[in-house]
């Protein structure tokens, strides 16, 4: 009998195979889409996620990230990140999973296409995509079918967001994750490396994404109008569940819950979890994945959550890079925090 089922093959899918194969154990992958996969994401790793991918023996090329930098007109904030785990890393989505991808599949990991919809439970098997395991892991994302599926999908309060990226053949003018500010929403700037940058704005708004870079003057002169690539989207972005855990079936990743791409820790989360997972199986415990996921997400979630309504009310939204610039050891702590 297989280990592990997996259902999604993103980088949280993926992961927890690593983490699997790491671990002796066997790990079973089903993904509809064939690899390299795209996505709509900022495209920026924080510290911690970067460190989790050297820890995993993934090697994977980006352009190093120095800090986070906000910016909003003439106003400027940065934080540097601290030297221990080191830099981030913003790198194309395509090849972080072609590298992921890659390291499972050198460990062993099946990969199967197919799509995991149904999924039935005893007390020692589950079984979904008519393959039979000791546990599932469920890393189908943001929309995740199964978390519905199983009953765990939880009401979230409006207002929703949504994402648009876009890439812009261009050379990368900072080592920051620079993150633009309007009473609109964000623009996030992620420099990639080759003579790439990733643009992804963060808005209530649903309209076209050049109608959303006029919010953002000084941004779009840096920009060139040298696009390259479709825009993508993603949305809404805040998902709940009611627990990461529903019988043998454990939720990791976006499926698991998100708050939103504010504070750029979406893949960072999606290895942490995956690995806290698969943990929790090797050790015979899975009633414990719950409070690790809590434990492990707390922070975020909590400063994301505060970032979050902050920025969605006229009055304080105006206020967050003033005090970020009157405050620098407070903006450098929150940063830190996240890292």
């Amino acid at each position: 009998m297989i280990d592990i089922l997996v259902a999604g093959g993103g980088p949280a899918g993926l992961a927890t195979a690593v983490h699997a194969a790491l671990a002796g154990m066997e790990a079973v992958v089903v993904e509809p889409r064939a690899a390299p996969v795209d996505k709509a994401c900022g495209e920026g790793i924080m510290p911690s996620g970067a460190e989790a991918l050297r820890a995993l023996g993934i090697v994977v090329g980006g352009h190093q990230l120095r800090g986070i930098r906000y910016r909003d007109g003439d106003r400027t904030a940065e934080a540097i990140f601290r030297e221990r785990p080191g830099p981030g890393l913003g790198v194309r989505r395509t090849v972080l999973h072609a590298a992921l991808h890659r390291r499972a599949l050198d460990l062993g990991v099946r990969i199967v296409p197919g799509k995991v919809d149904g999924v039935r439970q005893s007390d020692d098997r589950v079984t979904g995509a008519g393959l039979t395991a000791r546990w599932l892991v469920a890393a189908d994302g943001l929309h995740s079918p199964l978390r519905r599926g199983l009953g765990l999908d939880a009401p979230v309060p409006a207002p929703r967001r949504y994402g648009l990226r876009r890439h812009y053949r261009i050379e990368p003018w900072s080592d920051f994750v620079e993150v633009h500010w309007s009473r609109h929403g964000e623009a996030y700037v992620t420099p990639l490396g080759d003579g790439l940058v990733g643009v992804a704005v963060l808005s209530r708004d649903r309209r076209p994404y050049e109608e959303h870079l006029t919010a953002f003057p000084h941004l779009a002169p840096l920009l060139g109008g040298r696009a390259s690539g479709p825009v993508r989207g993603a949305g809404p972005l805040r998902r709940r569940a009611r627990s990461p855990l529903a019988g043998r079936v454990l939720l990791v990743g976006d499926a698991a819950g998100y708050v939103d791409a504010l504070t750029g820790e979406g893949v960072a989360l999606a290895l942490a979890t995956a690995g806290a997972a698969v943990r929790c199986l090797a050790a015979g415990a899975p009633y414990a994945y719950p409070a690790r996921w809590t434990r492990l997400t707390r922070r975020h979630r909590l400063l994301t959550e505060a970032l979050l309504y902050a920025a969605g009310r006229p009055v304080t939204a105006r206020l967050i890079v003033p005090a970020a610039c009157r405050v620098p050891s407070a903006f450098r702590a929150a940063v830190h925090a996240l890292q």
